[in-house]
């Protein structure tokens, strides 16, 4: 026994002494920090450094970092839902048509119906829109999810029929024209001047953010005594406040950074009589309500996915599907209601994309599905189910979105663009077979 308890005290601080010898390792694992959320981290900052240098100092500016936040948006919602598919094994190719029909659906219904029954500029009327919207993405999605979870046919074939269906769905609607302008206050959901909450509203916003990580950190240490587990190192707690908060304060320093174009400012001003100085009003934009619904969707994603019975029961068929049912968990709804929800986070895609654009068109939403799924594999979603992160799908949107935005900026034809999103596609997926064969 007194061997046993030398060699036990002898392997503990040899161990210990590893982890005190080495920094990096010893600063991770105090802080709990995700190794691989931490790289895509470090890959975002070398494609935005290199983009930054190679476009001419033009990709790193509040301009284009604000315009890249909005662009993402639409992307890093559907994303968010693709992740919970992805886990459970299965994979939705329809997202992008659906996002087209939803957004010609949605443009119709303000346009043409409910201005013949409410009036033109009426303010329910983008309310109504957004509800008609996620109405018809939930039944498309509770269709689709029935058909794949009762009649058993394929993820893979049923979403490849609904990419042709919708697609064709949203020509049909309109007999292929393009549905514009679209309602006042719908128009805000895309961003632009107006469809930003403005310097003041954006600070109050970060002082929130920073109040709301704060008391998570402490909410989340009083859990750990409670239920007796490890505690981080006081330091640790107060470096994640720093890094959330830091983050939070330099992008909204970047978005308000980034003014009104000079003759809308100058419009603005005239309108409600204030001087205008010598060298122009400068106007901040503050955050841009997509990005702010971006945000909302990733938070319910979050919690929908790690804090309820419904998202421990999706892991649980992602890790295995007959496990899962002898444990009684109702795969068959469970499915459909995944693709209900995916139904309904494409909806709301598809007001913002058809707000920015102030028009509903059928080429809305083409190839988006690729993009999607390529956003959640490279946030580290595994294909072979029951691993995925809502937060990593979201900077996996970014990322993709980084790359189409410096590529732009550098001038590169679409195939060129085509052929580095797939071979960052396959990479990513690669790298993700390394990173599991590693952990087992």
């Amino acid at each position: 026994m007194a061997d046993q308890n030398a060699m036990s005290s002898t392997s503990n601080s040899s161990s210990s002494g590893l982890v005190m010898g080495n920094p990096i390792q010893r600063f991770l694992s105090a802080t709990e920090i995700d190794t691989r959320l931490l790289g895509m981290l470090g890959a975002l900052l070398l494609i935005w450094i290199g983009f930054h240098f190679m476009s001419g100092g033009l990709f790193m500016t509040p301009r284009n970092l604000w315009n890249l936040s909005v662009q993402t948006a639409s992307i890093s919602i559907m994303a968010t839902g693709m992740v919970l598919v992805i886990v459970t094994r299965n994979i939705d190719l329809s997202v992008g048509s659906l996002l087209g029909v939803l957004a010609m659906v949605m443009g119709v219904t303000q346009t043409e119906y409910l201005p013949a029954l409410l009036g033109f500029g009426h303010p329910l009327i983008w309310v109504i829109t957004l509800a008609v919207g996620l109405a018809c993405g939930v039944a498309i999605g509770a269709l689709q999810g029935s058909i794949i979870a009762y009649l058993k046919v394929p993820a893979f074939i049923v979403t490849l029929g609904g990419y042709l269906v919708w697609r064709g769905a949203a020509w049909w609607v309109t007999s292929g024209r393009t549905v514009a302008p679209l309602d006042t206050n719908f128009r805000l959901m895309g961003g632009g001047p107006e469809g930003a909450v403005g310097y003041s509203v954006s600070w109050i916003l970060a002082i929130v953010a920073c109040l709301a990580i704060g008391a998570y950190l402490i909410y989340a240490r009083q859990q750990r005594r409670r239920f007796n587990f490890p505690q981080r190192p006081v330091w640790a707690e107060g470096v994640l406040a720093i890094l959330g908060c830091g983050s939070v304060i330099g992008a909204v320093t970047v978005f308000n950074a980034y003014p009104w174009p000079i003759r809308i400012a100058e419009n603005y001003a005239n309108a409600n009589n204030i001087p205008v100085p010598e060298g122009g009003l400068f106007i901040s934009h503050g955050i841009a309500i997509p990005v702010l619904i971006a945000i909302g969707a990733g938070v319910v994603m979050t919690f929908i996915a790690t804090r309820t019975r419904f998202g421990r029961y999706v892991f649980a068929m992602g890790g295995s599907p007959e496990a899962a049912e002898l444990a009684g968990i109702n795969t068959r709804w469970v499915t459909v209601k995944i693709f209900m929800l995916m139904g309904a986070l494409c909806a709301i895609a598809a007001s913002i994309s058809s707000a920015r654009l102030n028009a509903a068109t059928n080429a809305m939403g083409t190839l988006d599905e690729l993009y999607v799924i390529a956003a959640a594999v490279i946030g580290g979603t595994s294909l072979s189910g029951g691993v995925g992160t809502i937060v990593g799908a979201m900077i996996g949107a970014l990322v993709m979105q980084s790359l189409q935005s410096g590529m732009v900026l550098m001038g590169l034809d679409s195939p060129l663009q085509s052929i580095v999103v797939g071979i960052v596609l396959v990479v990513a997926v690669w790298l993700d077979t390394l990173y599991r064969n590693r952990g087992q």
